[in-house]
């Protein structure tokens, strides 16, 4: 049973190797992260994470991957004992395998939804995923791309209220606000997690009562970042 769930950004720089010349740049990010990644495996070693995608797929923890797309092949694998291959994992998939070898997690199913799902089926795969048998949760999806620091002609004056109501929510373990989150609205803020933390809200909502806690949220960047640990009551 579930016991445990983190909320997750996904950028790249979170691995010190793709990002050699900014390492110090994500560190609070990453800290954060790594972290979090850490409480959930000392909640269990066995994982099922969410994220998003451009389809929605399953990734079994069989798998091992890289992160050549992203400049450097940091390889990953989705359990210490994968074996099978695949050159083109999404990056929600990747961040997830790499979380798992840095928290010292055995393994991680990975259950990838489309970005533009439908509020409705990111509710049925919560309330599959509160019958999974693995111990932890890890929800992989970032915010608006759209903040002040964004490159210029991106930015977007509704982001900071959108990522303002995302961080309350996570921290109050809100179901019911973020599956209230509006869908196109998140799409024209590109904020890809939308669909992930729609999947969360659903599963905890079907699962008992929850206990929210923000450990992280800012937008270095431009994009948003947040980070949260929900533990059950």
């Amino acid at each position: 049973m579930i016991t445990c769930a983190v909320v997750v950004p996904s950028p790249p720089l979170l691995v010190p190797d793709l990002v050699p010349g900014a390492v110090e740049r994500g560190a609070a990010v990453r800290d954060a992260t790594v972290a979090a990644a850490r409480t959930l495996a000392g909640a269990g070693r066995r994982w099922v994470a969410v994220g998003v995608a451009d389809r929605r797929q399953t990734v079994q923890p069989g798998t091992r991957g890289g992160f050549g797309g992203f400049g450097v092949d940091v390889p990953v694998a989705l359990s210490e004992s994968a074996r099978e291959s695949e050159p083109t994992l999404p990056l929600a998939a990747l961040v997830a395998g790499w979380l798992r070898e840095q928290a010292g997690a055995q393994s991680v199913r990975v259950e990838l939804v489309a970005s533009h799902a439908e509020v409705a089926e990111c509710v049925a795969l919560g309330e599959q995923l509160a019958e999974a048998d693995e111990d932890g949760l890890l929800v992989v999806g970032d915010g608006s791309t759209r903040h002040p620091a964004a490159p210029p002609g991106w930015p977007d004056d509704r982001a900071e209220g959108f990522d303002a109501a995302v961080r309350s929510a996570l921290s109050d373990a809100d179901c019911e606000a973020l599956l209230s989150i509006d869908a196109a609205l998140a799409g024209e803020l590109q904020a890809a997690g939308r669909a992930a933390w729609q999947v969360l809200a659903a599963f905890a909502r079907a699962s008992g009562d929850w206990r929210g806690e923000l450990l992280y949220s800012a937008a270095p960047f431009g994009v948003a970042y947040h980070v949260a640990e929900w533990t059950r009551q």
